[in-house]
C-alpha cells in the first residue's frame, strides 16, 4: 500500500502517481547484513563453511560414463597377416583371421561397425550406472588367549557394474552387448574364445561437480577387462504404452583405478575452489534510470503514444526510432 496515490487523466493519457510506504527493500545491495560472515564457531556456521568451500555436495544425478570397446576388435573383424588361428564363425562356417579382407569374426565386425556409428549414442543413452567398490580381505588372527583382530591379508574388486541405457526402436544398444558376448563364445559351437579377445574393453565413470561448475569432472575412476557377462530380458506390456525400452547389462571387470589421482595426468578435474559465475543486471532501458515512484507511469505514456499518436507515418512505421 502507498501512503499516497493519485491519477490525472490528461487528454487520451492516464498518469498516476504514488509515494510508497516501505522503501526498506529497495538497494539492498548495500546492506550490511549481506557482507556478515556466519559465525564459525557454531554448529551451523561450520556446516555452511565446508558447503561453501566444498562447492556443494555430489548429486547421483550428474555423471558422465564413456565405453571402450575391445582393443583388438578391428584385428577380430579384419584379421592379421601374424596371427591364423582357425575359429568356429557364429554361422558354424571354420573361417580363419587372415590379413587383408579376411573372413574374421562376423560378431566381432558387426561390433565394430556398431560401435563407429553409434559410440557415443550407447555412452549418453546411458541411464543408471553403479560405480564399483573396494574390499579389504581380512584373516581372523589369535596370539594365545588374547583378543583375536582381523588382519588385512589380501584386497578384491568383487562385484559387477550393472547399467541400464535407453534403447533406439532398432534396439541396437542391446545388439550392440549381443555381439560383443559373441565374441567370447560362439553361439552355435558354443564353445569359448581367448580371454585376451573379450576382456580387453575398459570403462570410465565421472561423477560431474554441481551448481556453476557444472560439466567439469570432480572425480572418475577406469575399470579394466570389462565386458559384459549379463544382458537381462526385457519385460513388455500394454499398460506400459508411455515408458521407455531399457536394456539392463552387468559387467564385470578385473580391477579399478582412481582417476582423480594426482599420478595419473590427462585428466582435466574440477578443482574443489568456488568460483561465482559472472551475474549482468537487468537491463531496464530508459525508465529503469528514474525513481521507483515514476518508472509505471512512464511506461504508461510510452505505450498509450505509441498506440494513438500517428507518428507511424512519418517515419515509415517505426515507432519512436530513437528508442527501438
Amino acid at each position: 500500500m502507498a501512503i499516497f496515490r493519485g491519477g490525472k487523466r490528461i487528454g487520451p493519457f492516464d498518469i498516476r502517481l504514488g509515494l510508497p510506504r516501505d522503501k526498506s527493500m529497495q538497494n539492498i545491495d548495500s546492506d550490511p547484513r549481506l557482507s556478515q560472515k556466519p559465525e564459525q564457531e557454531s554448529t551451523i556456521g561450520r556446516f555452511r563453511a565446508y558447503m561453501a568451500s566444498s562447492n556443494g555436495y555430489a548429486r547421483p544425478s550428474r555423471f558422465k560414463v564413456s565405453i571402450f570397446p575391445p582393443t583388438n576388435l578391428e584385428k577380430l573383424a579384419g584379421g592379421s597377416p601374424s596371427l591364423k588361428v582357425g575359429l568356429s564363425g557364429d554361422d558354424g562356417v571354420e573361417s580363419t583371421r587372415t590379413g587383408g579382407g579376411g573372413a574374421g569374426m562376423p560378431s566381432a565386425l558387426t561390433m565394430h561397425q556398431l560401435s563407429t556409428q553409434m559410440g557415443k549414442q550407447i555412452n549418453i543413452h546411458c541411464d543408471s550406472i553403479t560405480m564399483p567398490g573396494h574390499d579389504l580381505q581380512v584373516q581372523t588372527i589369535q596370539h594365545g588367549s588374547a583378543p583375536d583382530r582381523d588382519q588385512v591379508v589380501a584386497h578384491g574388486y568383487g562385484g559387477q557394474i550393472n547399467a541400464s541405457f535407453y534403447a533406439d526402436s532398432y534396439l541396437r544398444e542391446r545388439h550392440y552387448f549381443e555381439m560383443w558376448q559373441k565374441i567370447a563364445v560362439n553361439h552355435t559351437t558354443h564353445k569359448a574364445r581367448y580371454y585376451d579377445d573379450y576382456a580387453t574393453g575398459k570403462m570410465q565413470i565421472y561423477q560431474l561437480a554441481s551448481d556453476n561448475l557444472q560439466d567439469q569432472p570432480s572425480y572418475g575412476i577406469e575399470a579394466i577387462e570389462v565386458y559384459p557377462v549379463t544382458v537381462s530380458p526385457i519385460e513388455y506390456s500394454y499398460g506400459a504404452s508411455n515408458q521407455i525400452v531399457k536394456i539392463n547389462v552387468g559387467f564385470n571387470y578385473r580391477r579399478w583405478r582412481n582417476l582423480t589421482d594426482g599420478s595419473i595426468t590427462g585428466m582435466d578435474f574440477a578443482n574443489s575452489t568456488q568460483t561465482l559465475p559472472d551475474i549482468r543486471a537487468k537491463d531496464t532501458g530508459l525508465f529503469g534510470k528514474l525513481p521507483p515512484e515514476l518508472q509505471r507511469a512512464g511506461r504508461d505514456i510510452f505505450n498509450q503514444a505509441k498506440t494513438q499518436l500517428p507518428i507511424g507515418r512519418i517515419f515509415k512505421g517505426k515507432v519512436f526510432p530513437p528508442f527501438t
